[in-house]
Formats: C-alpha cells, sequence, structure tokens
C-alpha cells in the first residue's frame, strides 16, 4: 500500500552489480524526444516510457504499489484498444497487471522478460462495474482458470467467454503473441470452431492462469530493438502442446532476472539509466 524507497546502492557504478538493482529504483522514465525500446524482451530497456493511466472507460491497473504500468506508448495504445474491444465482446473491462517499470530493464521479482515496454499481463477476470480502491487493487486475487493438476481447465470457470477472449486477442494485427498456461492452449485448441489460425499465436508457457500475457513487436520508431522469431504456422496443438503435459506444470516461484549485470546489458541501456527524469 505504501512501498518504502529502496535503500541506495554502495556501489551503484560497479560494473557487475546486478541490473535489476539499478532499473528497479528508477521511479520515472528516462527524458527523450521519441520513446523507444532497446534491446531484446528478456534483455533491454525503455526510454521515455509512457504510463498506461491506472483508471480508463475500459481497464484498472492493479498492484499500483509496483509501479509496472509503464511501456512503449504503442503498448499503452493497443491495451487501451484492446480493452474496448473486450468489453463490446462482454468481457466488461481489463485488469491490468505488470507491464513494464518506468525504464523498462530487469525486475527486482517476477519477470524474465516485460524490459523493452512491449509486453503486458492482463487478469483472467473482468473489471468490476465500479472502481476499485487502492486497497482491493493490491489485495485482491484474479480467478484461476486452471484445475489444480494443471492438466486441464476447470470447467466450473472455463466458457466460450474465454474463446472468444483469446480469439480476439491473437487476431489483432498488432499482437505477436499471447502468453498462456499449457492447459489453456489445451482448451482452446478442443472448444475453437471454425478459423483456427489465430491459435499459432497462443504459446503456452508455464504459469499464466491467472492471466495472459500480451506480446507486441519492435515498433518502426526502436532501430535497436531486437525481434523474435515469428510463432510457428501450424495451431500448435500436436505434439508439441502434448509434450508440456510430461513435465511438472506447478506455477513456479517468481525469479526476476537472476541478477544480469548492467555490463551484460545493452550498451545503450547505460544512458537510459543514467538519463534525467
Amino acid at each position: 500500500m505504501d512501498p518504502k524507497p529502496l535503500p541506495p546502492l554502495e556501489h551503484p557504478n560497479d560494473p557487475k552489480i546486478a541490473a535489476r538493482e539499478l532499473f528497479g529504483r528508477k521511479t520515472e522514465p528516462s527524458k527523450t524526444d521519441k520513446p523507444h525500446s532497446i534491446g531484446y524482451y528478456t534483455n533491454g530497456c525503455l526510454a521515455g516510457g509512457v504510463a498506461l493511466p491506472i483508471n480508463g472507460p475500459t481497464w484498472q491497473v492493479m498492484r499500483l504499489s509496483r509501479n509496472r504500468n509503464w511501456g512503449h506508448p504503442a503498448m499503452v495504445k493497443t491495451i487501451e484498444e484492446l480493452s474496448e474491444k473486450a468489453h463490446k465482446l462482454g468481457w466488461n473491462g481489463f485488469l491490468v497487471g505488470d507491464m513494464a517499470q518506468p525504464r523498462g530493464g530487469p525486475m527486482i521479482n517476477g519477470h524474465w522478460s516485460h524490459q523493452v515496454g512491449l509486453d503486458a499481463d492482463v487478469w483472467l477476470m473482468p473489471m468490476p462495474d465500479r472502481e476499485l480502491t487502492r486497497q482491493e487493487r493490491e489485495e485482491m486475487m484474479s480467478t484461476n482458470v486452471v484445475a489444480d493438476n494443471y492438466k486441464d481447465v476447470r470447467p466450473d470457470v472455463w466458457s466460450e467467454k474465454y474463446v472468444a477472449l483469446y480469439k480476439m486477442l491473437a487476431q489483432d494485427p498488432r499482437i505477436e503473441r499471447v502468453l498462456a498456461n499449457p492447459a489453456i492452449k489445451k482448451a482452446l485448441c478442443r472448444d475453437a470452431k471454425g478459423d483456427r489460425s489465430w491459435l499459432r499465436k497462443i504459446r503456452p508457457v508455464i504459469g499464466h492462469n491467472y492471466h495472459f500475457h500480451l506480446r507486441i513487436g519492435c515498433q518502426p520508431d526502436s532501430p535497436n530493438c531486437r525481434s523474435q522469431p515469428a510463432p510457428p504456422t501450424d495451431e500448435g496443438c500436436g505434439g508439441d502442446l502434448a509434450a508440456w503435459f510430461k513435465r511438472d506444470l506447478a506455477e513456479p516461484k517468481p525469479s526476476g532476472s537472476h541478477g544480469i549485470p548492467m555490463s551484460a546489458m545493452p550498451a545503450a541501456c547505460k544512458a537510459v539509466l543514467i538519463a534525467p527524469p
């Protein structure tokens, strides 16, 4: 509710210091004429990050104490517009979880990616018909759509509204990937009707049973952003998906970025880090 500032680092210029410790202490974006992403989704930063307003007609930001509602302007616009589309589908609106830090970069806890302002987590629970209190935004939990054994979705929760939601997201040309729990991918493969080409964008990843993860591509204004390979052209409903269910699918503990030093980050991220707000 009232987070305390992280204590100053004793040796902030040590090249071996974990980049997450440095980026995690930045509470405002870097000043730049043109926002842009640098590096890769799992190793990069964000210059001139833009905040998604904490309240909108069809979205509300959760976990405000984390200060992770930042992104490239294209990501912010995508969330705003997709939340409106979801509202028209009968999904009242988005409860938005983690996007990026003000200057992107690795986080002290919680994510490998989300570093370049092109990722966003959205809860698998529609926005309520009222504005949530700050305390509710910190303490509420999302809906768990996946069964306790992680082998399938919960039949008391899963419905066609989830299928329609994932289809709408994946059919948007801006979206490169929608990361989903393997059990959710399994259910989508089973329940999708008609055009199934969008299923290729639904990529199974451990976790993601309480939220979906949206990822857009590198933007034209970001020449130093490294693109991710396009997803396979098939539906992804065959052997690759089946292989997930031979693994332990229990949700992993958040691991953060495992102490990657600044020296291992793209060189341009140093300038982002030291730039004035």
